[in-house]
């Protein structure tokens, strides 16, 4: 269990975490050049060259990384309880799609993002200590709060 003070540490680290990662993913220019590290890394793992991007593929690259340093600045400048459970739901989403292209294309490289997503997503799933007041007055934790 956690202390709510504790909870939102980890809830500002895992926006730090998202910045430094997304941050590339924001311009198609800084997606490309991240992309050929990317490349870099997966063939050095005993990948296959990852596929060209396209400008379509571009402007979605670009707006998932838009979208989420909009949410981490969010979650960094005001880290909820709340902000970092949803912040789980979405790591736990990512994590799904990211193990499905994984088993698609058995690209090693998606495991440097699985498993720090699953890792956040975990670390902001732990229970807080202290239980927060509902509206009746009951002490009880809500997933959302």
């Amino acid at each position: 269990m956690l202390s709510v003070s504790a909870f939102r540490r980890v809830v500002r680290a895992s926006a730090i975490y998202d910045v430094l990662m997304t941050a590339p993913f924001i311009t198609p220019w800084t997606f490309l050049l991240l992309r050929e590290h990317l490349n870099a890394i997966n063939v050095g793992l005993g990948g296959a060259p990852l596929p060209l991007f396209e400008p379509l593929h571009l402007l979605f690259s670009s707006l998932f990384g838009s979208v989420v340093m909009v949410w981490s600045v969010l979650r960094m400048l005001d880290p909820q309880p709340r902000f970092g459970r949803y912040d789980a739901a979405a790591r736990y989403l990512f994590s799904t799609w990211m193990a499905w292209a994984l088993l698609v294309t058995g690209q090693p490289v998606l495991w440097l993002f699985i498993v720090p997503e699953l890792a956040w997503g975990l670390a902001q799933s732990l229970p807080l200590h202290g239980a927060v007041a509902g509206r009746e007055g009951r002490a009880h934790e809500s997933l959302l709060r």
